[in-house]
């Protein structure tokens, strides 16, 4: 059982949407931009075939599948997407009460935590140049290895983001982590941004 709801009245507004798509196949992939912030943003794509993330949740609905993003899945806990006809038409709504919580504590492990501000505060600002930084490893008691990908591969500023950036938030929200180092080879400059 999903943990999102889509009422019979958003499903056929959204099914009627699609029909107009003319795309065999095509769904909806729900996700939320910055889970777990108070920048929070539930958002609703069309999904043509192939379009999906591997580690989407398919929710197989009435006349399409609706595509939910993994990362954003546990933030979506009790959301309910509905469509409120008035007297100007109709809107499809989004509730989504816990998009903005964090899904981390204290006591969560030291893994979830960096992979938690990782999702939530460094990639949003590294996607804007098509990068993004996973974490690797834990090792030496609270030292997080990171790895660049996309357009941080080969940028000559990933030491410079890795160390004023991504370090400082980190150790700021995780006190007992010691540092950061980074595993990517910043010699492969492919697709690096300028």
């Amino acid at each position: 059982m999903s943990a999102i709801t889509i009422t019979d009245a958003a499903h056929d507004y959204l099914a009627d949407l699609l029909d107009k798509q003319n795309t065999t196949g095509i769904g909806i992939r729900v996700f939320i931009t910055q889970p777990g912030t108070p920048y929070a943003e539930t958002c609703i794509a069309y999904c043509k075939p192939g379009e999906e993330k591997p580690d989407d949740i398919a929710l197989a609905l009435k006349s399409f599948t609706a595509w939910i993003d993994a990362v954003s899945e546990p933030f979506l806990e009790d959301a309910l997407v509905d469509y409120a006809t008035d007297r100007m038409g109709g809107q499809l709504t989004i509730k989504a009460p816990n998009a903005k919580v964090p899904m981390v504590n204290e006591d969560s492990p030291l893994n979830e935590r960096i992979n938690y501000y990782l999702q939530t505060e460094i990639n949003p600002g590294l996607a804007s140049h098509g990068g993004q930084v996973t974490l690797i490893d834990v090792v030496e008691e609270g030292v997080a290895v990171l790895q660049f990908g996309g357009g941080c591969q080969g940028c000559g500023q990933a030491d410079v983001t890795l160390k004023d950036g991504i370090e400082k938030t980190l150790l700021e929200r995780i006190p007992e982590l010691k540092g950061v180092r980074d595993v990517t080879d910043h010699t492969n400059r492919e697709n690096a941004y300028y």
